[in-house]
């Protein structure tokens, strides 16, 4: 046939013939099934019968003229010359001959499937389109559940005439192609029946830091366009690539979406082939994919990617569309593209030797949070709201404004270009909006529910992308500064320079700094931002025993999507601790395990009903005593059987585990006993269980804990404490608090020397070295192992550390 390609005979070199998306099924069709990868079966109408019927109904020359001299920032002009395009080639028939190939092509799809008319998939696809540095996302149309050669027909010719859209035209003239080098194919492909089961995007790098061991997935019930389109919140997963790649199970983040609709097949003979249903409640409060849908998807990912980075003799990051069908359980492949925006900064920033950071000017200013969603990039934007509800009202925006809507389609793009920022009520991180966003380097935050009724027209705010994961809006302009970090000319320091990391949605973006590891990563701040419920409440939970919990409903809605609360508890905080091992991979990172105190805990939701008034809790139910009592033994074997569900089922073993606040050695083997019943044993598979030094007792008695343990930690902040006597809360008293105090050194130095006499590592956590570089300079001397510390303290401390060891050669 002339004008048709079945997918078994195109590969990525046709992308002239057939366009970016057919090119690359074909790819996958010929190279990637005989691996394991699913994809549907289909064929592509080559570009030849984009001019061909361009040419039989002589209209190309009307189209030129159409488009001469059209400003696409002339929003008015651009859709009323675009409609013009689209209504000529709508108004062109097809050829016979044409005509004849794409209804035999569609006979031979239904005759492999079994079927008289097979249930396909319409989509465009550009001869410009899915490639390295602009990905063309969503400027062409897709149709789904297209059945008969009628619909068949009809469908593409509405794909061949979205080559005009509006937004078509303006997102290729803003990237510098020539309309008329541009043609149309279009891919017709069998489809999967996602509207019983799910789909989504997976991308194989992250796409907010660039973090490039990481599988991004996005999920939601039914046909994959709500999560493209940003119609839905969506579930997303993280997959760690280099233990999966050992045989581990690293789903290093599962996080439940909204999902409040989905899409499924309309009934024959409605206006469109597909709609909306609403999601039942059960949907909306379980996952859309299995943990075994998440590994197989990490695997295909990883698979395209090396076949793609092979091909291109370069690193090839790639977005995919997946859909699970739902009669089958099969998982496919739909489509696969180069990722455009992570990929190509990596090229800029080759050889650059520096990091663009954005932050407030003052940071420890009381800001009121209005709303937050997922951040797209990281950026901060500042400046006034303007409401579109309707895309019909675009061009009442004005540059600098902040855009806020219920959700964007690649149509918003003209309006997006001239924002400071965009806000969306709905969408997920790898929905158009976020694409395009980070295409033009615009900050957004999308999923941000009821922003469109929150906030109001002029309403002063600032957009910050730069905060982790979650976005935040702020009420009221907060001025920011970009700082540029040099790391060029850093040395390399004898002594480990590690960073204390608290939140896993930070890790992947800290780990772009110099660094050794993680010398601290804090359990607690895990069950406080994870967790948010007391443990014991939970284990109550577990057992039945729910009688006076008052908050058993705000605690259930909190764990929906795991089974019960242990599957709840361990699993989120082995993906919190796994997030962080996984960025610093295969550098160390020491994990504490949980040291709040009772008035902390007790602020938890249930915690009021398990913990005890005190008068001192700095000195009371905290640390080791907790772990071992009989009230909370249990919620400390969760806590072990989390770390060693890091370790043993995701693989990663660069995590170790270190004791807080233990007063004795009999207490320390107790604590550890029963880390020992619940899987983690000092040396076993390579573990290291440290102790924290922070009392005055683990200074005095250092041999006897470095029997038991396989080194120290400092916490200087303790220690300080509790050596002077002082209160470091206490106004009155809180001046004579100071790490630079004399008997803190001679404590330092201790401690350093009895790890030296067992050969046993030493580092410090506390918060001395950030502050103080005379501190730093002594423990230099001294030789400690490591020093661990705030990510904003890296650079300076690590020049300091260059030049004092410089001194002691």
């Amino acid at each position: 046939m002339k004008y048709i390609k079945f997918f078994k005979e195109l590969n990525n070199k046709d992308v002239p013939i057939v366009g970016g998306k057919n090119a690359s099924i074909g790819e996958m069709f010929q190279e990637l099934v005989s691996e394991g990868i699913k994809v549907p079966n289909g064929f592509a109408i080559t570009s030849e019968a984009y001019w061909y019927l361009l040419d039989s109904g002589e209209i190309r020359q009307k189209i030129i003229d159409l488009l001469d001299g059209v400003d696409v920032t002339e929003i008015d002009v651009l859709k009323t010359r675009s409609k013009k395009i689209r209504e000529l080639i709508f108004g062109t028939p097809f050829p016979a001959d044409l005509r004849e190939e794409i209804f035999k092509a569609y006979e031979i799809l239904s005759k492999e499937y079994g079927m008289k008319e097979a249930d396909v998939a319409v989509r465009s696809s550009a001869t410009a389109e899915d490639l390295p540095d602009a990905s063309f996302a969503g400027q062409q149309d897709t149709y789904l559940n297209i059945k008969g050669k009628t619909e068949l027909i009809h469908y593409i010719k509405s794909c061949l005439a979205s080559l005009f859209t509006d937004r078509a035209v303006s997102y290729r003239a803003s990237r510098g192609f020539d309309h008329f080098k541009v043609a149309l194919s279009v891919g017709v492909q069998k489809m999967v029946r996602a509207d019983k089961g799910s789909a989504g995007v997976m991308f194989s790098i992250d796409t907010e830091t660039g973090f490039k061991d990481a599988v991004f997935i996005t999920s939601s019930w039914g046909l994959g366009e709500n999560v493209v389109g940003g119609t839905v919140n969506p579930d997303e997963f993280y997959v760690f690539k280099p233990t999966l790649k050992e045989g581990k199970r690293p789903i290093i983040k599962r996080q439940l979406g909204h999902k409040h609709q989905k899409m499924v097949y309309a009934p024959r003979g409605s206006d469109r082939p597909t709609k909306n249903i609403k999601t039942t409640q059960r949907e909306m409060k379980t996952f859309s994919i299995t943990d075994a849908d998440i590994l197989t998807l990490a695997h295909y990912a990883i698979k395209i990617e090396e076949h793609y980075t092979k091909e291109a003799g370069e690193y090839r990051p790639m977005d995919m569309e997946w859909a699970k069908d739902g009669d089958s359980g099969d998982i496919f492949i739909v489509q696969a593209r180069p990722e455009t925006v992570q990929s190509q900064n990596m090229k800029k920033q080759a050889g650059a030797n520096k990091i663009e950071k954005f932050k407030f000017i003052h940071p420890n200013d009381k800001k009121e949070i209005i709303l937050t969603g997922k951040a797209i990039g990281s950026k901060i934007g500042t400046g006034k709201a303007r409401i579109i509800n309707d895309i019909e009202h675009m061009d009442t925006f004005k540059e600098g404004e902040i855009l806020v809507t219920d959700n964007t389609d690649p149509d918003w793009e003209p309006a997006m270009k001239k924002a400071a920022a965009v806000i969306t009520n709905r969408g997920g991180r790898t929905c158009h909006a976020a694409i395009v966003a980070r295409e033009i380097g615009v900050p957004a935050i999308v999923g941000a529910i009821g922003a469109t009724d929150r906030l109001y027209n002029g309403m002063e705010i600032t957009v910050s992308c730069a905060e982790g994961e979650e976005g935040h809006i702020y009420d009221g302009i907060h001025e920011y500064e970009i700082e540029t970090i040099e790391l060029s000319n850093l040395g390399k320091p004898k002594t480990k320079i590690y960073m204390n990391v608290g939140n896993p949605e930070k890790a992947f973006k800290f780990s772009k700094l110099p660094n050794n590891g993680v010398g601290l990563a804090r359990m607690e701040l895990i069950v406080l931002n994870q967790i948010k419920a007391h443990p014991l409440a939970l284990l109550d939970i577990q057992n039945g025993n729910t009688k006076n919990l008052k908050e058993k409903n705000e605690i259930e809605k909190i764990m929906a999507g795991y089974e019960n609360p242990k599957d709840f508890f361990t699993k989120k905080i082995a993906e919190g601790i796994g997030m962080i091992c996984s960025a610093f991979y295969p550098n160390p990172v020491i994990v504490r395990t949980s040291d709040f105190k009772s008035n902390e805990y007790c602020g938890m939701l249930g915690g009021a009903a398990y913990e005890p008034h005190e008068e001192n809790p700095m000195l009371g139910y905290r640390g080791a005593s907790r772990y071992y009592s009989d009230l909370y033994r249990t919620a400390f074997e969760w806590e072990c059987q989390a770390l060693a569900m890091v370790r043993d089922e995701m693989g990663l073993t660069n995590m170790k585990v270190m004791i807080p606040f233990l007063r004795t050695p009999e207490e320390g083997k107790k604590v550890l006993e029963i880390m020992r019943r619940n899987g983690l044993e000092s040396g076993k598979n390579g573990l290291e269980i440290y102790v924290m030094c922070e009392l005055p007792v683990n200074v005095i008695l250092a041999d006897e804990f470095l029997e038991l343990f396989d080194g120290f930690s400092i916490g200087s902040n303790d220690l300080t404490q509790l050596t002077l006597g002082v209160d470091r809360d206490g106004h009155l008293v809180s001046h004579v608090f100071d790490e630079r105090n004399p008997a803190m050194f001679i404590m330092f130095k201790k401690a350093i020397e009895a790890c030296k006499r067992h050969n046993k590592y030493c580092g410090i956590c506390g918060q001395a070295p950030s502050d103080y570089p005379e501190v730093t300079e002594f423990l230099v001397k001294e030789g400690i192992s490591s020093i661990s510390l705030n990510p904003d303290s890296v650079i300076a401390t690590w020049q300091k550390v260059v030049e004092v060891e410089k001194t002691l050669k």
